[in-house]
């Protein structure tokens, strides 16, 4: 819409600003316009604000030019990665999860829902940096592989020990997720181990999309997986699948494999609970080496980055199918 005032101005417009124009009015000598953004990449976007800008500048009447640009919100996924117990490599699959559905083209962000055992500053690499507040929310800190995050580890000392009751952390929860995550199409949650305060509060509240359950083969770690599958499907947070993490060690020197925590259990056990199977992720030293150094090996090349890859393009299928639903 345009009032009469500012009809000539329309005219001066690039075409790509003219089909995205919602309004353009003239006031006072203030030119103010408002575009549609919707769809457009960061780039693009700043583009387009600069095109109208700079045509509107120095026209007959304008003294000032004030560009709006608008878009539809972001219909944002929560993707809740979750186990029975810990030590299954939980938070560095969600790592590398997250790094590997940014690589295949999504807007990813990551939350650290693991309030009294952070980890994901580190295999993110981004300790040592606080986040902002606008707008009384958190404002993710960026990582060097375009997954920007939020954990406790940002907000507290090294090794601090975190000592709060069920309310407190669940508080902390809702402050993560309810942080400045636009543009973010997908948020991967690093669960804590366990069926507790955390998943109840993120089951009733924020309602994931979908749960990936991560078991290593052995028989414990299945019927804590188990119970946490059953957790998610009685809060009525749909199961996406079952991981097999450690599965599988090949030696660097010999190259045999061996099955230190046995093979095709998790496999097994999803089959079991009519569930699917996401795959296997190898015990690998590489994995564990470059994920202490804030390296996720999704972000390079090889096997270990395709078996994330191969999940992460699974996720994707599973959430476009749901969306085509």
């Amino acid at each position: 819409m345009t009032d009469n005032g500012a009809e000539g101005l329309k005219g001066l417009l690039p075409r790509e600003a003219t089909a995205r124009l919602q309004s353009l009015r003239l006031t006072e000598g203030r030119a103010t316009l408002v575009m549609d953004a919707t769809g457009l990449a960061a780039a693009e976007r700043d583009r387009l604000e600069a095109s109208a800008r700079q045509a509107l500048q120095g026209a007959p009447g304008v003294a000032e030019v004030r560009v709006a640009m608008m878009a539809d919100k972001v219909e944002r996924r929560i993707i809740a990665v979750g186990s029975g117990k810990g030590g299954v490599g939980k938070s560095t699959l969600a790592t590398n999860l997250a790094v590997a559905l940014a690589r295949q083209g999504h807007k990813v962000g990551l939350v650290d829902a693991d309030i009294y055992g952070p980890s994901q500053a580190r295999l993110l690499g981004t300790e040592g940096k606080r986040p902002v507040a606008h707008d009384q929310k958190l404002v993710p800190v960026a990582s060097p592989w375009g997954v920007p995050v939020l954990s406790m580890a940002h907000l507290s000392d090294p090794g601090q020990a975190i000592a709060w009751r069920g309310p407190m952390a669940s508080g902390a929860l809702t402050q993560l997720l309810e942080g400045h995550w636009e543009g973010a199409e997908i948020l991967v949650v690093d669960l804590p181990p366990g069926t507790g305060d955390i998943q109840l509060t993120m089951m009733q509240k924020f309602k994931p999309a979908g749960a990936v359950i991560v078991s290593t083969p052995q028989d414990l770690a299945l019927m804590d997986a188990m119970r946490a599958a059953e957790l998610f499907e009685k809060g009525g947070t749909p199961v996406i699948g079952v991981v097999e993490n450690m599965a599988g060690y090949a030696c660097p020197h010999c190259g045999e494999v061996s099955e230190p925590f046995g093979t095709g259990g998790a496999e097994a056990a999803a089959r079991t609970m009519g569930m699917p199977f996401l795959g296997r992720i190898p015990l690998d030293i590489a994995i564990r080496r470059e994920s202490d150094a804030g390296t996720p090996p999704a972000a390079g090349e090889g096997p270990q980055a395709e078996a994330f890859a191969d999940l992460a393009r699974k996720i994707s299928d599973w959430l476009g199918g749901k969306a085509d639903g």
